[in-house]
């Protein structure tokens, strides 16, 4: 599955929060900064290929903007390639605004490298255990045929959409599968494995 820096890729597996339950911190620096430490706690952990994946449009060098629209979805994931090869993610929505959310995370990594510094292996192997990034068929949800991406986002069998209609069409439905608008996380994730198959095959 290629892992979107935007729109959202939201993880399998890892559960929304709803609008409504979001809530605002006192925290009040800038998105730059919270983008900019994030990416240093990410770089100091060893991260590597990392992915910041949002509904925040990104920069031609997949950063996101410092100064953008405020999205009705707030929620982010950070994928990466652990230091053995591991494929992490830790995703947060618990919080009103995408700067909040990414502060989380950053706050995360930071605690996550106290354990690796104090050489605590055992401990920290553990926390990545939650961390493993899942492939699509997680939580018994079943994987979406690539030739049936088509009726997964309400195309007719024989159509031929270009890519940015079928990415429109994407954006569309998924904002419908949020907890928000009554959605469940069923759909959100046939909806992400949809995507994934027409990207590979229309790009």
């Amino acid at each position: 599955m290629t892992i979107e820096a935007f729109p959202l890729t939201w993880p399998t597996g890892w559960r929304r929060t709803g609008r409504a339950q979001r809530r605002s911190s006192r925290y009040k620096a800038s998105m730059a900064n919270v983008r900019d430490q994030l990416v240093t706690e990410l770089r100091l952990f060893g991260a590597r290929n990392v992915v910041i994946s949002t509904n925040v449009p990104t920069r031609r060098d997949g950063m996101l903007y410092a100064t953008f629209r405020e999205p009705d979805d707030s929620g982010v994931a950070i994928y990466w390639t652990d230091q053995n090869g591991g494929q992490r993610v830790i995703a947060c929505d618990a919080w009103a605004t995408v700067r909040e959310n990414m502060r989380a995370i950053g706050t995360t990594i930071s605690a996550l490298r106290m354990i690796q510094r104090a050489h605590a292996g055992e401990i920290l192997n553990r926390a990545f255990e939650g961390f493993a990034y899942l492939p699509q068929n997680a939580g018994g949800v079943s994987n979406v045929h690539p030739d049936d991406w088509r009726e997964a986002l309400g195309f007719g069998r024989f159509d031929t959409p270009n890519f940015e209609t079928v990415t429109s069409r994407f954006r569309e439905l998924a904002r419908k599968a949020h907890p928000d608008n009554g959605g469940t996380h069923a759909t959100a994730v046939r909806l992400n494995q949809a995507y994934q198959h027409a990207k590979a095959e229309l790009q």
